[in-house]
């Protein structure tokens, strides 16, 4: 984690760890108030925002425009598809992608460029007639 590391921020980065699918900031900050820690909704944003700066962490928006977050497993950049309906996320291959920012921000004499592509959609259990995610 970049910059000092605080009880507070250990607890918000050990909390995302623990949850395996995305989430967003308010739904983090609910989980560690009922845990009994008393973290504040602005350090919560500020450490995910931290997090995702430092490459810990993962983010995307959703069609609301609402962030979510999820702690980087590994230590590349990942893209994922989420499904709009219950939030499950499957990460999908982005070297084309990732490729295609490089070889732009070259051409282009760019240097440090960032990218961000969020893949949407419905996933095959919430297609089901029943409608019923797990």
């Amino acid at each position: 984690m970049p910059g000092y590391v605080t009880r507070q921020r250990q607890i918000i980065a050990e909390c995302l760890t623990g949850h395996a699918e995305f989430i967003t900031v308010q739904d983090l900050h609910h989980l560690m108030r009922s845990a009994g820690h008393r973290i504040g909704l602005s350090t919560v944003y500020r450490t995910l925002s931290a997090l995702v700066a430092a490459g810990a962490a993962d983010t995307f928006r959703d069609t609301s425009g609402v962030q979510h977050y999820r702690a980087r497993t590994t230590g590349d950049h990942q893209h994922y598809l989420v499904c709009r309906a219950c939030g499950i996320s499957e990460p999908v291959a982005s070297d084309i992608v990732e490729r295609w920012a490089e070889d732009t921000a070259r051409r282009l004499g760019f240097a440090e460029v960032a990218h961000v592509v969020e893949l949407s959609g419905v996933c095959r259990t919430c297609q089901k007639p029943d409608g019923l995610c797990l």
